[in-house]
């Protein structure tokens, strides 16, 4: 099996993950209990899989030989601990940003329409999903991203704050499309033109931010590593 095609992890990132796994939560089995159904390395790439190609659990749990409630379970256990394993890697923002600006878009994650779950509906996006919320560089690399899904029905004026997003850009310059007019913590919109106005020549701050901002919200599209991977 090609791990790194699965999990875009080389071997050796695997191992490490894997053992460093093993010391937050050891064993994959009860003590005294059956032999597990999958060893904890698989299980891992297992969960990675899961996380970055987001696939039914039915299906990944077909490639690696187990059933789906394995799959399941194995999401449950390992999701957690695979975030505490990685944490000491992950750069704060101010490491990413320097002394420049962020720029924060929302972007949304497709889920299930689930009936018990109000407003996940995007009318924006014209699909159900959890909002998720970026910062990225001017360049449009990642810089953070907010620890909270919020629903898909709020704009993104709420999900800055109510995803952490704010509270992480403390203390940094950042800039932001009309969807976050007089929102706390932004400093920097774009010039909302009157009815029947005219614009001026956009600042190139405007122009850069705004194209940047959407390449940050594309990485996030296609990342998803900070998504809700939905049971099926």
């Amino acid at each position: 099996m090609n791990y790194e095609v699965l999990t875009g992890l080389s071997t050796g990132q695997l191992l490490m993950l894997t053992t460093r796994c093993a010391a937050l939560a050891g064993d994959v089995a009860r003590p005294g209990g059956r032999p597990p159904a999958i060893g904890l390395l698989r299980s891992v790439a297992l969960v990675v899989h899961l996380m970055r190609r987001n696939p039914v659990q039915a299906v990944a749990g077909a490639m690696f030989g187990v059933s789906q409630p394995t799959a399941s379970r194995r999401w449950d256990l390992l999701r957690p601990i695979i975030r505490k394993a990685v944490a000491g890697f992950i750069p704060a923002p101010h490491e990413v940003i320097g002394g420049g600006t962020a720029l924060v878009d929302g972007t949304i994650a497709p889920t299930w329409d689930w009936k018990h779950i109000p407003d996940l509906f995007s009318g924006k996006e014209d699909m159900p999903g959890m909002n998720i919320q970026v910062a990225a560089t001017l360049d449009g690399d990642i810089a953070a991203v907010g620890p909270f899904a919020i629903h898909g029905a709020r704009h993104d004026a709420f999900a800055f704050e109510a995803s952490g997003l704010k509270d992480i850009l403390a203390g940094i310059h950042a800039a932001a499309d009309l969807g976050y007019v007089g929102v706390d913590g932004i400093d920097i919109v774009p010039v909302k033109r009157l009815a029947a106005g005219k614009l001026g020549a956009p600042s190139p701050i405007s122009r850069h931010g705004g194209c940047s901002a959407r390449k940050a919200a594309g990485s996030a599209r296609r990342s998803r590593n900070s998504k809700r991977h939905s049971r099926r």
